[in-house]
């Protein structure tokens, strides 16, 4: 009975270490799977500090591309010169470089006597016309009686259409003074002309100041409308071949790091001096805060087969593989091996393993801090 006793003390003994050392080598196995797994979380806090930036998987022709410099510009009708029609003094204008506009805003008043003239000669005209109408319709009916001469018919008929020339071209001029000769024939003259806007858009040049003298052919304002801007560009002689209407086009602004996407829309048909052919391209998206005149550098994909690709610096390179730095939620950050391809304009082709979310979030700057990050926790 006391061996059975011995017995059964070092059985309970033995398992109760066991399960003491199953404990302590809990964790470590833990850590050794998540070592295995490439993950990393870290705090809102770290993640502000790392300033990472985040982006996406994309499709891009690489290894077929044009490399192009241009600028951002308006079309004609979205750019507009404002002069006055007719000669006279800057009496009001509240335009600053910037301001933004709408059509039919008021620009500016101006004053001169010559405005007061047209008004006076137009009434005048108007009342002569009256009575030539009059005349004439006079002489119409004694002619049909056979009363007055054939001569004076006719004079009287080419007194009243001279008269009727005159006063519809002082109308006209009075509408390209902005003045009503509907509300002129109230008997109220003014004494000065607005000029107002034609479209709606931004000021981009004031060259008047209050009391200056300004004829029709000086420039006033300027007005551009920032809605449908558009990037042209110059593509040299030898590659103008490779382009055709359709193909999308990569540009990044100067001092910008957000690459833009633009569309080729006409394709020029003469060559400059400089042996380069102006293409006309259209933005994918429409941003009021850029100005026409901005310098920009890009590539045009000229190739017809789009491949999965990333931002070259999304891409680490450790211990002889490539990975990615995929986000998750609550600021995790999962390494995940890939396979890179051909390289071309700042885009590296990617190979994914089976089941990568094509959709998901990748980060695109900080992925060598982030992975120095990791092995340090892994250590």
């Amino acid at each position: 009975m006391n061996r059975s006793i011995h017995y059964l003390l070092i059985l309970v003994v033995g398992l109760t270490a066991c399960s003491k050392f199953s404990q302590v080598n809990d964790e470590p196995a833990s850590m050794e799977e998540a070592m295995r797994s490439n993950v990393l979380v870290l705090t809102d806090e770290q993640v502000k500090k790392l300033s990472l930036e985040f982006g996406k998987i994309e499709k891009h022709t690489l290894g077929a591309t044009v490399k192009v410099n241009g600028v951002l510009d308006v079309p004609p009708q979205n750019l507009v010169t404002i002069s006055a029609p007719l000669g006279g003094f800057i009496r009001q204008t509240e335009l600053l470089q910037g301001m933004k506009i709408k059509k039919g805003q008021l620009l500016a008043l101006m004053e001169h006597p010559d405005y007061i003239q047209l008004q006076q000669d137009y009434l005048e005209a108007k009342d002569q016309l009256e009575l030539l109408e009059l005349e004439y319709k006079r002489q119409q009916e004694l002619a049909a009686e056979n009363v007055n001469a054939t001569k004076t018919l006719e004079q009287a008929k080419s007194n009243y259409n001279r008269t009727k020339v005159k006063t519809e071209g002082l109308k006209a001029r009075l509408a390209m003074v902005n003045i009503t000769p509907s509300a002129l024939e109230s008997g109220t003259i003014k004494q000065t002309i607005s000029i107002t806007s034609p479209i709606s858009g931004y000021v981009s040049q004031v060259n008047v100041n209050l009391g200056m003298y300004v004829s029709p052919t000086d420039v006033m304002f300027k007005i551009v409308d920032t809605d449908h801007l558009h990037a042209e560009v110059q593509v040299f002689e030898k590659d103008i071949t490779k382009l055709k209407i359709g193909h999308r086009m990569r540009f990044t602004l100067v001092n910008e790091s957000v690459e833009r996407i633009a569309d080729v829309y006409l394709i020029g048909k003469e060559i400059s001096l400089e042996r380069t052919v102006r293409v006309h391209c259209h933005l994918k998206e429409e941003d009021s805060s850029l100005i026409p005149g901005m310098y920009f550098s890009g590539v045009i994909e000229v190739g017809d087969t789009p491949v999965l690709a990333v931002k070259s610096e999304a891409i680490v390179n450790f211990e002889g593989k490539d990975y990615l730095f995929v986000l998750k939620p609550k600021n995790t950050f999962e390494l995940v091996e890939i396979k890179a391809g051909v390289t071309d304009a700042g885009f590296t082709e990617v190979m994914l393993p089976e089941g990568f979310d094509v959709s998901a979030s990748i980060v695109i700057q900080g992925t060598y801090t982030l992975i120095s990050q990791l092995k340090n926790t892994e250590e």
